[in-house]
């Protein structure tokens, strides 16, 4: 069995108490892109996105990914 990183972005929105449509306006991509990132639906992100949502989040790469066994 191996392992996967899995984004926990939705975890980190609702401590920070942002919604969808905010921080895509402030990551500068659309709401449909960050909402597949949200929900695990890419199988990559780019670093200039990441450290995008990082500082619109005010928390560190580590914050919201995360390894898990598959």
């Amino acid at each position: 069995m191996g392992k996967k990183i899995v984004l926990r972005l939705d975890r980190m929105m609702v401590e920070r108490r942002m919604s969808l449509n905010e921080l895509a306006e402030r990551v500068g991509i659309s709401n449909v892109n960050l909402s597949k990132i949200k929900n695990n639906r890419v199988t990559a992100v780019r670093f200039s996105t990441l450290a995008a949502i990082c500082e619109a989040l005010d928390c560190t790469p580590g914050d919201i990914l995360e390894l898990e066994d598959e």
